[in-house]
């Protein structure tokens, strides 16, 4: 679909008669909130949102100080645990637009009262579920089948996107964004009235927003591509784009917000329909990542229309991408297999999906990371907070600020202190506020093994079922990970060792290892051997360093050098 010469900025109204505006002006859902804001959490999901949140509203604005509120008051509000409340708390905090720079204050800070009934609200949406594979009974065996969701699993396992190429059978991002935005238009006028205020009146001018309410509607949408970093909501607005901040703002009634936003959301549906049937019927755009994949073993490494950068596809390779390469936010490592994959830099969040027999190395991740569908992988990464779903026999090294969160159906995690560092990685956790001093990576909390947000009906009594935890990698097996000087990128940064503090068991295992390891080479270089017995021993111990190297994964590190 062509541009128009002169496109129409989405603060003017859109009428049947004239061209869609190009991408950068629409309205887009917030996909950070849906894809790392959505708690399984039964009690937060509620079958009648409004009538459930307009009485809790008035009653945490009573409770509240400048309209926040804390965990304790959310947990006796909502009736959770403090654990679930403080989790509450978190994750919305790393799905709000604007970044808070006080990070471990949270809960001194709170949450504000109209961004939390939002929050809420959304716990409603039911996720897009990947379209029907052709020839299911053809993958039924690359998954085990001991899960509650057999079915679901099998579509998704990493091994079968890979062998059956059945990316093009999983919703692509144009698919996910009409559907929150579909979602976003049914529910838009109990949304609307979550957030207005009643005045004297009759009818649509009965309620109204001010320019503040207005503004929380920024944790659902945004305007064109650049997201939290363009104008506020209210500028791209035309209530109140030259509203005087120094002059109280006029009231608008929510009926005219209501129609302006329907309006914007038809726009983005239309052209999002329109843009997918041009490629349907055109031919495949390589770079294009809002059209389902051609080959989910071709690899794709590029960035979408949205700022999102995406690796996909890698297989028995290594990848690394540096802060200067990366020229969005967030990242997504999509079916990679049998990989080292290196992502050095600074970001707000990541996503691992759908990836088996992989080392994946994550820089400093500021707000969440998602860990979804993946086997056999190791994942060492510095992040704010981690969400780990429905993956099987991995092992992740954490230097993490909050709990980690596992959900779903999973299978023989293991959990370790962090184990690595490159030269920039202290610089990039004070740029996105991870703090070096707290690490919460052994206090893993597992929530349902069900997940209430998508559409599938599950056995009786497994929704009550609670997700298999993560175990403790065993410190006599913790080792450092080294990532080789010319993978490390600008050298001039001042990190060197890790920048998290060993509990003192690995603590004391690292150094009683490297003893070992200073024994036995004074040990071989005194040995009074034969030159033919130095033979034999030199290739005994090249054959137990190869067994070891397929036995811990650790394999996948030589393809780095394989790659030069």
């Amino acid at each position: 679909m062509a541009e128009p010469t002169d496109p129409l900025t989405p603060s003017s109204p859109m009428g049947p008669t004239q061209a869609a505006p190009s991408s950068k002006d629409l309205v887009h859902p917030r996909r950070e909130l849906f894809e790392h804001g959505l708690l399984p959490i039964p009690k937060l999901i509620f079958s009648d949102p409004t009538q459930t949140l307009i009485p809790l509203k008035q009653k945490l604005l009573q409770q509240s100080s400048n309209y926040r509120v804390d965990s304790p008051t959310i947990a006796h509000s909502l009736q959770i645990s403090i654990h679930h409340a403080t989790l509450l708390l978190d994750t919305l905090d790393s799905v709000l637009p604007s970044v808070n720079p006080n990070p471990a204050e949270n809960d001194a800070v709170g949450v504000h009262v109209f961004d939390l009934i939002l929050f809420l609200y959304i716990q409603s949406y039911k996720k897009l579920l990947p379209r029907t594979h052709k020839d299911s009974a053809a993958v039924t065996d690359v998954w085990p089948s001991t899960s509650a969701f057999d079915g679901y699993l099998s579509a998704l396992s990493p091994l079968q996107l890979v062998r059956s190429n059945s990316r093009r059978f999983m919703p692509s991002q144009a698919d996910e964004e009409a559907h929150q935005l579909s979602y976003l238009q049914k529910h838009l006028a109990n949304i609307l009235s979550l957030l207005a205020e009643p005045v004297e009146g009759e009818g649509d001018e009965s309620l109204v927003l001010t320019m503040d309410r207005f503004e929380h509607l920024g944790l659902l949408i945004q305007f064109g591509d650049k997201g939290s970093g363009g104008n506020s909501l209210s500028q791209v607005s035309p209530f109140f784009a030259n509203s005087d901040p120094d002059m109280p703002d006029v009231p608008v009634p929510a009926a005219q917000v209501h129609d302006w936003l329907l309006q914007n959301i038809a726009s983005a549906l239309e052209y999002i329909s329109e843009r997918t049937s041009s490629k349907e019927s055109g031919p495949a755009n390589a770079s294009d990542q809002d059209v389902a994949m051609t080959d989910a073993c071709a690899v794709k490494v590029t960035t979408g229309a949205r700022g999102t950068s995406f690796v996909e596809g890698i297989s028995k390779s290594s990848y690394i991408k540096h802060a200067s390469d990366i020229k969005s936010s967030s990242i997504k490592v999509l079916n990679c297999q049998d990989s080292a994959i290196y992502i050095l830099a600074p970001l707000r969040y990541a996503t691992v999906y759908g990836c088996s027999d992989a080392t994946i190395v994550l820089g400093a991740v500021g707000k969440a990371v998602r860990i979804e569908h993946c086997e056999r992988v190791h994942v060492i990464v510095a992040a704010k907070r981690i969400c780990i779903a429905n993956c099987r026999e991995c092992v992740f090294f954490l230097g993490v600020n909050q709990r980690p969160l596992v959900i779903g159906d999973n299978h023989k995690l293991q959990v370790a202190p962090y184990n690595t560092f490159y030269s920039q990685l202290e610089e990039h956790m004070n740029e996105v506020g991870i703090l070096p001093t707290v690490n919460r990576w052994d206090e893993p909390l597992a929530l349902g093994m069900v997940d209430h947000h998508d559409s599938l009906s599950h056995p009786a009594g497994v929704s009550d079922v609670q997700a298999e935890s993560a175990t403790r990698v065993d410190p006599d097996q913790f080792t450092n990970f080294v990532i080789p000087n010319w993978l490390g990128g600008d050298s001039t940064g001042s990190t060197e060792n890790n920048p998290f503090l060993l509990p003192d068991a690995y603590m004391a295992s690292q150094l009683r290892n490297q003893k070992n390891l200073g024994e036995i080479r004074q040990l071989l270089r005194e040995a009074p051997l034969e030159e033919s017995r130095k033979k034999e021993l030199s290739s005994a111990l090249h054959v137990y360093f190869k067994d070891w190297l397929y036995a811990s994964g650790n394999i996948r590190q030589l393809y780095c050098l394989l790659g030069e």
